[in-house]
């Protein structure tokens, strides 16, 4: 089973975090400084307004704290100050505009920030999904996961550039400004600190409620994702069987509930919001009103006044935007949270060991046994036979036989759990091999080939990026698709679109077949490849890989004339070997595999079909 999200939630998600930042961590944290900084020089100002009302223009130097009195008498006196109120006019405009600067240094900054963590990211994610087993690949629906690669990672980029350092300059802001209000005013400091903790307090039990409906849209929002992905892809089946009605009401259906699931998070964060701005507007009133009052008692300067108001102001902005800030960090939680369900799931790893031994012996399965995840019910049930080296080796059976699960084995797209047996090549066991190795010289060719979005030449050339045009002329040729691809007006430079959908199935299976001989790999499978050419074509291309191809070959087919003039014949039916041995001696046996030649070819017996 995956190792998902095994650790903690706060400490995983501090880890998951930690780990999306590294490269960008220098541009995150200077940014955090400089927002620092221009909420103590924001503070600044308030304070040389007070100073220069109370002292400067009135008469109030001895509500002055000591360091202040000393400002006063180096500037020469009240007097001296009064007659050049410009210099303070222009000391005010000094801190406006290193407080500017700052800003534009912390935008900077973090837009730079934000960028290589958003390519880091992406490079991380990308890679480690391409690293995990096929497993955890059909456990998950590929558009839930872009979803968790785009909507998920630009939640985050938001919560690092902005909401993590507005949170942060908030803070410093609030207690900063609540130490110069208690110089001011111990009073009034009191009634803010009673509004503070209340505000906090109150959106913490918000953002349990927030997070959750948040989880709930992010996850409908995957699957909705995952709908559109695989009707955009299948369109051309959708509208092959007339289902556009059936998949538009599905799509709709899931789109209502997810707009039905927006609804209630938005609700709940106008509830949020409104009251939290009605507690902010309470507070301001609450100290207009004592403000004056205390004026009016002479317990408290008019510039302390002004002060204490710019102050409050500057906390009222900062507390009425915890609310938003509170909803953006529960987003950004639970987004992390699908980001870490990616990366802690558990890479494809060598278990025992990383030979790279040479791969031109016999395959061998010895009582092989195998189940897909989560099922109980073997889809192939104690195998045994033996792939002689340089031979080929037929493989027959119904649907669900477990043809293609045996092949997957052999390039280790699954592995066998301990007790299920073996499979060894050239009497090294494959669970022994390193899984790169055995891929790189094992070659398959599935029945459903994909192509990209490329040319047709370069399709072919995937599989080997230093591979010269003759070689790709001349395993097309092999392949049965060079007379093709010369009736196309651009040749091999023809664009095939996206998976191939210009092209009709057995061009596309052709394709795949040179893909696969491009690499020469000394095993070649070819799990029912021939299944969409004719006939004539299915022999001509067995022909040209008797002669050009002398690798050990396994043909996987339902087309008996396509498994007939294999070196061994294996029969399989219900996950279990029923029948071995070549097309005369299967056909003399009267068993299984006699029936299906008689069913394809009613007329009589296959043994003198040409090859």
């Amino acid at each position: 089973m995956d190792k998902q999200n095994t650790s903690p939630r706060g400490k995983g998600r501090v880890k998951t975090l930690l780990r999306l930042v590294e490269g960008s961590k220098r541009f995150f944290i200077g940014g955090i400084l400089l927002a620092w900084l221009t909420s103590v020089l924001d503070l600044i100002n308030p304070k040389i307004i007070s100073f220069t009302v109370d002292a400067v223009i009135g008469n109030e130097t001895a509500s002055l704290s000591r360091w202040m009195q000393r400002i006063l008498e180096k500037a020469g006196g009240r007097e001296v100050l009064r007659g050049h109120l410009g210099l303070i006019a222009l000391c005010v405009l000094g801190v406006a505009l290193l407080a500017g600067i700052g800003r534009y240094a912390f935008r900077v900054l973090n837009v730079k920030g934000q960028e290589a963590m958003l390519r880091h990211t992406r490079n991380l994610l990308y890679e480690h999904i391409m690293a995990l087993p096929l497993t955890w690949h059909n456990r998950n629906h590929t558009g839930d996961i872009i979803q968790r690669c785009t909507s998920d990672v630009d939640v985050i980029r938001a919560f690092l550039s902005e909401q993590l350092t507005t949170l942060i300059r908030m803070v410093v802001s609030i207690l900063l400004s609540l130490g110069f209000m208690l110089t001011i005013s111990p009073k009034l400091t009191g009634i803010v600190a009673i509004f503070v903790p209340l505000m906090i307090g109150f959106s913490y039990v918000f953002h349990k409620k927030i997070e959750a409906s948040f989880e709930k849209v992010d996850a409908m929002e995957g699957k909705l994702s995952a709908i559109a992905q695989e009707n955009l892809t299948g369109v051309r089946v959708v509208r092959a069987f007339g289902r556009e009605a059936y998949e538009r009401e599905r799509f709709e259906t899931s789109n209502e509930e997810y707009t039905g699931l927006w609804k209630h998070l938005m609700r709940l964060l106008s509830l949020f919001w409104a009251t939290s701005d009605a507690l902010a507007g309470l507070q301001m009133l609450a100290i207009l009103v004592l403000g004056a009052l205390l004026c009016l008692r002479e317990e408290m300067t008019a510039g302390g006044y002004i002060a204490f108001l710019s102050y409050c102001g500057m906390i009222a902005g900062p507390v009425r935007m915890l609310g938003r800030v509170i909803s953006g960090m529960s987003r950004a939680g639970v987004s992390i949270d699908r980001i870490r369900y990616i990366l802690e799931a558990d890479r494809e790893v060598n278990t025992r060991a990383d030979k790279k031994p040479q791969m031109t012996g016999d395959i061998c399965f010895d009582h092989v046994s195998f189940a897909y995840d989560g099922s109980e019910e073997k889809v192939i049930d104690d195998i045994t036979f033996t792939a002689p080296a340089g031979k080929v080796t037929g493989i027959l059976g119904s649907t669900g036989s477990g043809k293609s699960t045996l092949m997957y084995l052999l390039c280790r797209l699954y592995d066998l759990e301990e007790g299920n047996g073996k499979i060894t090549v050239g009497g090294v066991d494959l669970a022994d091999m390193d899984r790169a190795w055995v891929r790189e010289h094992v070659g398959i060719v599935l029945q459903e080939p994909y192509l990209f979005s490329k040319t047709l030449g370069e399709n072919i050339a995937i599989t080997d990026k230093d591979s010269s045009t003759q070689s790709i002329q001349d395993v097309a040729r092999i392949a049965a698709l060079e007379e093709t691809i010369e009736k196309f007006s651009k040749g091999y430079d023809t664009f095939v679109g996206e998976r191939g959908v210009t092209l009709s199935g057995g061009q596309k299976q052709r394709a795949a077949i040179a893909q696969t001989l491009l690499r020469d790999t000394p095993i070649t499978i070819l799990d029912d490849s021939l299944s969409a050419v004719d006939a004539q074509t299915d022999a001509k291309i067995r022909k040209e890989l008797d002669v050009m191809h002398q690798s050990t070959r396994i043909l996987i087919s339902h087309r008996i004339t396509t498994l007939m003039h294999a070196d061994r014949i294996i029969v399989l039916d219900k996950g279990k070997v029923v029948e071995t041995g070549t097309h005369e001696s299967l056909y003399a046996h009267n068993g299984l595999y006699r029936k299906i030649c008689d069913m394809q070819s009613p007329e009589g017996a296959m043994t003198h079909i040409p090859a």
